[in-house]
């Protein structure tokens, strides 16, 4: 049985992503890298340890012990981790990497990241290549439609997000009224939007987009479950996502749970 490497934050697409992969028969070991991971990962792989994003030299040997040389990496893990102190310190390897950045944006950290597993002869692989099925198409997906205001703002915040994206800052903005309420940066998109949505005080539209020069290989955009709850916490009234480059999870509850509190997804 071929075997791969599953590198796994937060959220349900290390799921998804390890049950492809079992469906065709390959072997998945996963590495869970943060606290939170699904629980339903462990029942879905062949074999999994939690070693903390920190502990680098951990995770290399891990993988090599167990014959790995294609690995995916999945899921949620904010760079806030490396500011909370609720982790594992990091140990001599990862350490050296950090000390040798130029910045800690996310593209500088995580080629470092791919150029220090390859130096294993452990290759970091498309990220979508076993769930392309849940790339959304373009469209609106739910029963209701953006008004003519809100499809304005979607447009807006569209452009906004792809500039944010471009300074690889993050690839969410929350707009009202084609005005910025909050972008995303370390904090992560759900916590964006609740930010946005205080500020806007009910109506806001969530522009999600793929970076202009997203490397596939880490941090595909993807919405779920979780990403439309924040939304109905913070009153937004829609959601608009890059057509063909976001990944929709669940997409079933998604939509209905979007449909339930009358919100609007568009991709475009």
């Amino acid at each position: 049985m071929e075997k791969i490497g599953l590198l796994a934050g937060i959220g349900k697409l290390p799921v998804e992503f390890a049950r492809a992969a079992l469906a065709m028969g390959l072997g998945v070991f996963a590495v869970a890298l943060v606290d939170g991971t699904d629980e339903a990962l462990k029942q879905n792989v062949t074999d999994m340890q939690k070693i903390s994003i920190a502990r680098l030299d951990t995770i290399i040997k891990y993988l090599k012990e167990h014959g790995i040389t294609q690995v995916t990496m999945i899921g949620k893990v904010t760079k806030e981790i490396m500011f909370s102190g609720e982790h594992a310190q990091p140990d001599e390897r990862m350490t050296r990497l950090l000390l040798s950045l130029s910045d800690r944006s996310d593209d500088t950290m995580m080629f470092a990241f791919i150029q220090e597993l390859a130096k294993e002869n452990i290759q970091v692989f498309d990220q979508t290549a076993l769930i392309r099925k849940l790339m959304v198409h373009e469209g609106i997906l739910t029963r209701r439609e953006p008004s003519a205001e809100e499809k304005a703002d979607m447009d807006y915040g569209f452009q906004m997000a792809k500039a944010i994206g471009g300074l690889d800052i993050g690839q969410t903005v929350v707009v009202k009224h084609q005005a910025v309420m909050a972008v995303e940066a370390i904090e992560g998109t759900d916590a964006c939007i609740l930010r946005g949505g205080k500020l806007a005080r009910g109506g806001a539209i969530v522009a999600k987009v793929a970076k202009p020069k997203q490397d596939i290989r880490f941090d595909v955009p993807a919405v779920g479950v979780t990403t439309i709850e924040s939304m109905i916490q913070a009153g937004a009234a829609g959601l608009v996502l890059e057509a063909g480059k976001t990944l929709l999870v669940e997409k079933e509850k998604v939509i209905a749970l979007a449909d339930k509190n009358e919100i609007t997804i568009v991709a475009m």
